[in-house]
Formats: structure tokens, sequence, C-alpha cells
């Protein structure tokens, strides 16, 4: 009899939170985070550009120059469609991408980070690897097969977190003087888009805020000398919506050079 009891009484409980228009269904208890999972893969069309064993092309619209050539860049890099060079927010983000649909294809993802931007790409979820990052989503020895192909309409993909070292580095723009100031920003850690940049002079307690002026640079139109020392406030929007600040406490000197690049102590 208590069996029984219990039974409808659990039947109750359920008609009550999940039927029962008076009460309505707690959605909250069918929370869709608790059954998906928000880094499932993606589908994008992947392409490829420049030489076949090469990087793309130096720079790029994110402003890196020839450091896609070197680590821990290494020619493992993308332009982006829309979707993914989002303005130039998306400059630095890791993805890893894989393919399937080609015999060549290995099936095991790469990693690559978004370096340019692809205007003309295919689709609003689109990769323009390099030709090194194309040919290694291949198995061995049909790195050149897969290439051939061009053109993969249903590559797969997901974010994942840049994982570059413990410093931020910080290039000095060319055009810089002590009445304008840019700098390119690289390797942030994470799995976020940096969304906002300030400077602090010495002897200020102001954070002055800085603008993307292209890419992964970010400029300051003082309407003043600017008196170095500077620190450098970064603030990350992350795939978990919760923002991140680090400050790089006087990261670029005194003596600040026009093309010298500085490194921070801090990172994401």
């Amino acid at each position: 009899m208590d069996i029984v009891l219990s039974y409808m009484f659990s039947l109750v409980v359920l008609y009550s939170v999940f039927v029962n228009p008076c009460y309505g269904i707690n959605f909250n208890l069918f929370n869709a985070s608790r059954i998906f999972n928000h880094e499932q893969w993606q589908t994008a069309t992947v392409t490829w550009y420049g030489p076949p064993d090469g990087a793309g092309s130096d720079g790029g619209n994110c402003g890196y120059g020839d450091t896609v050539e070197k680590p821990p860049f290494s020619k493992m890099i993308s332009a982006g469609g829309p979707s993914i060079f989002q303005g130039g927010a998306g400059c630095g983000g890791c993805y890893q991408v894989k393919c399937t649909e080609n015999d060549a294809c290995s099936k095991e993802p790469v990693t690559v980070v978004i370096t340019d931007n692809c205007p003309g790409c295919e689709g609003l979820v689109a990769f323009d690897l390099s030709g090194t990052a194309f040919g290694a989503m291949a198995s061995p020895g049909k790195a050149d097969q897969l290439r051939n192909a061009g053109k993969l309409t249903n590559a797969q993909y997901k974010r994942v977190s840049c994982n570059f070292g413990q410093t931020i580095a910080f290039t000095i723009d060319s055009g810089s003087s002590p009445y304008y100031f840019a700098i390119e920003v690289e390797y942030e850690n994470g799995d976020g888009n940096l969304v906002e940049t300030a400077l602090q002079q010495t002897g200020s307690n102001t954070w002055m805020p800085m603008f993307r002026s292209w890419g992964a640079r970010w400029a300051l139109n003082p309407g003043s000398s600017l008196n170095p020392p500077f620190s450098i406030k970064l603030t990350e929007a992350r795939e978990d919506n919760n923002n991140k600040t680090i400050v790089a406490e006087n990261v670029i000197p005194i003596n600040w050079q026009p093309g010298q690049v500085y490194r921070s102590f801090v990172n994401f």
C-alpha cells in the first residue's frame, strides 16, 4: 500500500511541475546547458590561400606582420569570415578545425589562430586557412591531395582556449609619437575576444580608453603629450560571459621607441 501511495504522489508532483498550466513548466529543471555540450563541433566552409607550405600572407588584417611565420603561430593560421573575424575582435582567437568529407582527411583536428579577414569567404561561418594549416588536416602523405580539393563545405570547427604562455606582446606602431600612441596586442590567452584596452600614464590615476584602429591595433589620441612609462589595461569578453580584466603595469617603458616590442609579466 505504501508503495502505491508513493507512486501516486510522484505522479501528482510530476503533473504539477511539468503539465498543470497553473504551475507551468519549470525550465530551470530542464536547463539545456546541462544537456547539450556548448563545445560541440559546428559546421563551416574551409578553404586555403597563399603558398602550399606557407602562412597565408604575412601580416593580414590583424596587423601581426611576419610573426605569423614564427612560433607560437608557426604558419598555423587562418583568415576568418564575418562571424569569425568580427571586425577585428576575433584577431588572435584559437579554433580547432577538422575535415571528414575527403578521402585525404585524417579526421583529426588542427589548431589555428585567426590572423586575417576573409571578406570574400563563402558563407557566414568560414575559415580560409594557410596552405600549411590546410595540409595539416590530411592523413600522412596526402597534404597535396587535400589541398587539391580546394574547398571543404562540411568541415567542423569549435572555439578553444589559446595558451601562448605567460606574456602578452605589445608592438608599438611605427607612427606613434608623444601625441599619438598605437599598439598591436598579441598572444592573449583564453577563449575570449579582446574588447577593451586602456592606457594609464605616469602621475595619473585615470585610465584613457583606446579605440580599435583596425585588426589587433589599438590607438589613443590624447590631445596632449603623454608621460611614460605606461600601464595597459586589457578586458577580454569570454565564452562563459564572465569578462576578465588584467593590467600590465608599466609595460611600456619611459624610453619606448616606435617599432619595438614590449612584453608583459601577466596574461589571461
